[in-house]
């Protein structure tokens, strides 16, 4: 399980490089865009803060649903270790009924 969790750990770290990464290209396109006169360094600004908000936004539902589709996984593997240890129980009570009835044997 420790695997699976590292493997889910390293996804999420890609994820927040690639927003950094795209934050930067932003930037750098923004920049850009004003140094050709196509925009104003106050409309830059408004759009720079629209895009982060927007990935801010999509961010927290992403991890919001991550988040859940993760206690759906933990919740599958713990009734499925439920489900083998009831069946452990039952086999261990199954055997100690077993070995009491040849003990009272002759």
């Amino acid at each position: 399980m420790n695997t699976m969790i590292d493997s889910i750990k390293k996804t999420l770290l890609a994820g927040v490089g690639a927003a950094v990464v795209t934050k930067d290209k932003v930037e750098a396109a923004l920049g850009d865009f004003v140094k050709q006169g196509k925009v104003t360094t106050s409309e830059a600004r408004e759009m720079a803060e629209k895009i982060a908000a927007d990935g801010k936004k999509e961010f927290e539902t992403l991890s919001g649903e991550l988040n859940e589709k993760f206690k759906d996984v933990v919740a599958g593997f713990n009734r499925n270790t439920q489900d083998r240890l009831a069946a452990l129980e039952a086999r261990v009570e199954a055997l100690e009924h077993k070995h009491a009835g040849k003990k009272k044997g002759p």
